[in-house]
């Protein structure tokens, strides 16, 4: 799909450049050191735009610091400031780094402030030559735009559609647009209709892809996987993130995986394929344990999420330590159909986690603690549980949870039951404990 050219900094998004991968930092940005030690260690991972939490008017100031840093020692990726709930700051920030990205659920409050504040960031940018990501989350969308179109694909749409007007009216170009869910169908759907009517205006602006709050480990690259790969390879996205709740850095080579083969630079370690009715069986001869999990992700994730098939049988062989190992009535085999029927929400044989990858708004430690909310959640198949980082994003993005378990800060967390708090202010080392007491309760 051809799209606009947008420029951040050194970087070209859209028009016929290349598919630009990115990721974020999960320091506090106030810890200019950590900060700039982190940035640097993403820039030789091979990211090409990095992001950072601005949460208050102070971050600003650090944002600045750090951007200084870099530069003196030659490091030109972009920086992207991450704002949420305060205009203000992503108007500050709009003259520091060259990229902010704003929400438009939570921009302002009050819809025509909104549109007042827009139009002052968007006079900044232009004076600046700074871009702007205009970036939904399903779980952001707003009271006033779910009242009119639900909590949908639809109304995610609709909901961009008002902001990337307001950009057309107000002259302004330098737009990359995103709409990303923890729900891979939801945000494939979204991001097609988006597609589908910025064609159809004639303005079609750069798109920015990712599965919201995917998780971590094989599951999480599983996940986002299948959700980006669906629609690049429909020719939707220019640039993409590969949200984990891991170290920042992993996130880097499973992008630069779906940016190489959607580009034409890598092609599938599938041998042979056999199709009887809606049944695939799929052969491989897979360089590595990786390299298998992300070629099976994306020959079927799409065939699956859009129900061309109903059922994929994996066979062949993958390299681990030097070592052909056989996929044939393996455990792994299974391990990974599984995987990938519940990616792409066509068959649920455990938990369905949202979980955030973390950034500089994470006031406890989030991996650790994900991974023992899964452990200890592990036999309750088909619940979705959310472990979320802050209330920044948490409540509102982890609106298709059953449950949900939310830092505050200072050690404490709050219990969710769907959208609703039950209770707030629980000691961290009480909070599973308490979370699974709450969901015994409930089953009684």
């Amino acid at each position: 799909m051809e799209t606009i050219r947008v420029t951040a900094g050194k970087v070209t998004i859209g028009g016929d450049a290349p598919v630009i991968i990115q990721t974020m930092c999960n320091t506090h940005t106030s810890d200019v050191e950590a900060s700039v030690s982190q940035c640097e260690r993403l820039y030789e991972a091979g990211a090409e735009l990095i992001r950072l939490t601005v949460p208050s008017m102070a971050q600003v100031d650090s944002l600045k610091e750090i951007k200084e840093r870099l530069r003196a020692e030659g490091i030109d990726t972009p920086l992207v400031a991450d704002v949420h709930f305060s205009s203000e700051i992503a108007i500050a920030a709009a003259e520091v780094v060259e990229k902010v990205r704003i929400n438009p659920g939570n921009f302002h409050k009050d819809h025509e402030k909104a549109r007042e504040q827009f139009a002052r960031l968007v006079e900044l940018c232009k004076a600046n030559g700074t871009a702007i990501r205009i970036g939904l989350n399903h779980g952001s969308l707003g009271d006033r735009i779910t009242n009119m179109y639900g909590n949908t694909p639809l109304a995610m749409k609709e909901a961009v559609m008002e902001w990337l007007n307001m950009c057309v009216e107000n002259d302004f170009y330098n737009v990359v647009v995103s709409l990303k869910a923890s729900n891979t169908f939801v945000m494939v759907e979204a991001y097609r209709l988006l597609a589908n009517e910025m064609q159809k205006k004639g303005v079609v602006f750069p798109l920015h892809l990712g599965v919201t709050e995917a998780g971590n480990g094989d599951g999480g690259r599983i996940k986002s996987a299948v959700g980006i790969s669906a629609l690049l390879s429909e020719g939707i996205g220019n640039t993409i993130r590969v949200s984990l709740t891991e170290d920042p850095a992993n996130e880097l080579p499973v992008a630069r995986y779906l940016s190489d083969r959607y580009g034409r630079r890598l092609h599938s370690s599938m041998v042979s394929l056999k199709l009887n009715g809606k049944k695939a069986v799929a052969e491989y001869a897979a360089p590595s344990r990786e390299r298998l999990l992300l070629d099976f992700s994306c020959d079927f994730g799409k065939r699956l999420l859009d129900k061309e098939l109903d059922e994929v049988e994996l066979t062949g062989t993958y390299i681990e330590n030097g070592e052909e190992i056989s996929l044939e009535g393996s455990e792994y085999a299974a391990y990974l159909v599984d995987e990938l029927m519940q990616a792409a929400r066509r068959r649920f044989y455990r938990p369905e986690y949202i979980a955030c990858p973390g950034c500089g708004r994470t006031m406890y430690n989030l991996e650790s603690t994900f991974e023992e909310v899964k452990r200890r959640t592990a036999h309750l198949k088909g619940m979705v549980i959310a472990v979320m980082g802050c209330i920044v994003n948490g409540p509102g993005e982890m609106a298709d949870a059953d449950w949900g378990y939310v830092g505050e800060g200072n050690g404490k967390v709050s219990i969710y039951k769907g959208k609703e708090p039950l209770e707030r202010h629980v000691p961290e080392n009480e909070a599973i404990d308490k979370l699974l007491k709450y969901i015994e309760q409930e089953a009684d």
